[in-house]
């Protein structure tokens, strides 16, 4: 049995936190077992032991793939032959198995693999360390002026350390919370108090759902999250001529047969637009990770349209990893950063991406975690053609008996019928092709807020009053992405001869975005055939991109996934990261 253990170092639970949020899955494959125990090892999560009420802290440190062995340490009790609840901390989520086993040395305990995990994701949001020097005032009688830490905080939550013998219960609103920072800011909250346990130190702690008393409150707040949460990475957009340079040391302006020469007539749109990024997080946010070299990497997210997020213009330089703690650190916090983002957006309903899946990470990330979920029947990996359109050059002049004009209401009404019946509820949903989002009205409105432009216009053609075919054309602010996604035409058939037409909406297309000041748009050809019919070439046949779309509640478990895909440990097959 190893060496004698010490009496038992168990702690009671006080209250229990209240979960008014959580998520269960119940994994029972067994490569997922080990792909998400191997993980764990990895990144040194933490670990408790725990019998009833009682809990002792534990570290996975090893797992013996052949065997399928764990190596525990840090044991303070001995576990006998009986079988224990083992809690292991993923991102933001927790992992319950039951095992059972022998210690080897002192402090040490050898199992078997679990046949069973139970993941349980119990905060919509993730927590930090709360910032050093915060200071943390609460407005209860005889309780003023003291002054109490703050442990840690979420976008909507944070914990403190009460005094000894002070007490709240659960329920309890505390208004205004009073915050001040080490720059000597101050900030107003409103605090519900959800739970109170006990400390590893003896002491209590309290959990509080906060909320801004103000405006100026809340922007406040919000960067102080931001900054416990992400502090490796930075989005103020003060480095945007690095990130340039970034994009073109890394080789994504490689990407789809392209080269860095053809994006220099961006580069004075992307930089200005940049430069003014960190005010603009309502729609779009530029996240870099900096290093003393300078810029090693970076990954955008903005809001193209009323219920999307969208992750673009991913870049690392190849010898970025030697600036890492820890292997696979820069690729996981940008779309830790990019994904927490979004879910500041009470509005965010689905997650999506323009994707190259010939690249190696991509693949692994995006098209990996669709196919692990599509058994869920809530993802969508939709394959196109991406096909770069130049405003000056009409190869054919267009069909004869055509007639091009903006949509009728009744010829709306056809396009949305169409597209429900060819596509995916969740694309015309997430895309604003039903009836009520098609004009991108509220999408509009908020770029325009911020001084950005966002439009979308339907462009018909007609053989007499019959409309046979639509191109969907949508515009965005130059600068928003180099390679102008946003600067995008779909075409939808709306009878058999559909595609003769397509020429002449391509020509269509040139004329509205050369009036708007665009040199090109992309054509997104979503069905075989598509391309040539309107008589354009594809420059980059190799590539096979997708559009890739999960819904909002799922993006925790995509972290999860990049968590596993990025954790540093062998891969079975070694594979060149590509930007």
């Amino acid at each position: 049995m190893g060496a004698p253990f010490a009496r038992a170092q168990l702690r009671p639970l006080s209250e229990a936190p209240v979960l008014e949020w959580g998520i269960r899955w119940d994994v029972t494959d067994s490569e997922r077992i080990r792909i998400i125990l191997a993980t764990a090892a990895a990144m040194g999560s933490s670990a408790l032991l725990r019998r009833g009420d009682m809990a002792s802290p534990l570290r996975l440190e090893t797992l013996e793939l052949e065997g399928g062995v764990l190596h525990w340490s840090g044991l303070t009790v001995d576990p006998g032959a009986d079988a224990w609840e083992v809690e292991v901390f993923g991102h933001g989520c927790v992992y319950r198995m039951l095992l059972s086993g022998e210690p080897a040395e002192q402090g040490t305990w050898v199992t078997p693999l679990p046949r069973q995990l139970i993941q349980v994701r119990r905060r919509a949001h993730r927590r930090a360390p709360a910032p050093p020097d915060l200071s943390v005032r609460l407005p209860l009688p005889g309780w003023l002026g003291r002054e109490r830490d703050a442990v840690d905080v979420s976008l909507h939550g944070m914990a403190l350390r009460l005094g000894t013998g002070e007490r709240l219960s659960p329920g309890r609103v505390l208004q205004p919370i009073e915050l001040r920072t080490a720059a000597g800011e101050v900030l107003s909250l409103r605090g519900e108090v959800r739970h109170v346990s006990d400390r590893t130190d003896g002491e209590l702690q309290c959990g509080l759902l906060v909320t801004p008393l103000t405006a100026e409150d809340s922007e406040r707040w919000q960067a102080l999250v931001a900054r416990a949460l992400h502090p490796t990475t930075c989005t103020d957009g003060a480095r945007v001529e690095e990130q340039w340079r970034l994009f073109i040391d890394s080789g994504y302006f490689n990407l789809a047969g392209r080269s860095a020469e053809d994006f220099e007539s961006r580069r004075r749109s992307f930089i200005e637009l940049g430069r003014q990024a960190g005010s603009m997080g309502s729609v779009l946010t530029e996240v870099v990770w900096p290093s003393e070299r300078g810029l090693e990497a970076t990954l955008s997210a903005m809001k193209p349209y009323r219920s999307v997020w969208m992750v673009h213009q991913l870049a690392r330089r190849q010898d970025a990893t030697r600036f890492e703690r820890l292997k696979g650190q820069m690729l996981r916090e940008l779309y830790v950063h990019c994904v927490e983002h979004a879910q500041r957006d009470s509005g965010f309903r689905w997650f999506a991406a323009y994707i190259e899946s010939t690249v190696p990470f991509t693949y692994r990330s995006h098209v990996g975690f669709a196919g692990r979920m599509a058994a869920t029947g809530r993802t969508l990996m939709l394959p196109m053609r991406m096909i770069d359109v130049e405003c000056c050059h009409s190869p054919a002049p267009p069909a004869t008996g055509l007639e091009l004009g903006p949509a009728t209401e009744a010829e709306r009404r056809l396009l949305v019928e169409r597209i429900a019946l060819t596509r995916p509820a969740c694309y015309a949903e997430a895309l604003d092709l039903r009836l009520e989002t098609l004009d991108l009205r509220d999408v509009t409105r908020a770029w325009q807020a911020v001084g950005l432009e966002r439009e979308r216009h339907l462009l018909v053609a007609r053989e007499g009053a019959k409309p046979v075919a639509v191109a969907v054309l949508e515009s965005g602010s130059p600068g928003t992405n180099p390679f102008g996604l946003l600067d995008s035409v779909r075409v939808f058939a709306l009878s058999p001869r559909a595609r003769q037409a397509y020429p002449a909406l391509m020509d269509g297309a040139r004329r509205w975005f050369a009036q708007r000041g665009r040199d090109g748009f992309t054509f997104l050809a979503e069905e075989a055939g598509d391309v040539e019919a309107a008589g354009l070439h594809d420059a980059a046949p190799d590539a096979k991109p997708y559009l890739w779309l999960i819904p909002a509640d799922l993006a925790p478990e995509f972290l999860e996934h990049i968590h596993e895909q990025t954790a540093p440990r062998p891969l079975s097959h070694p594979q060149k990261e590509l930007s």
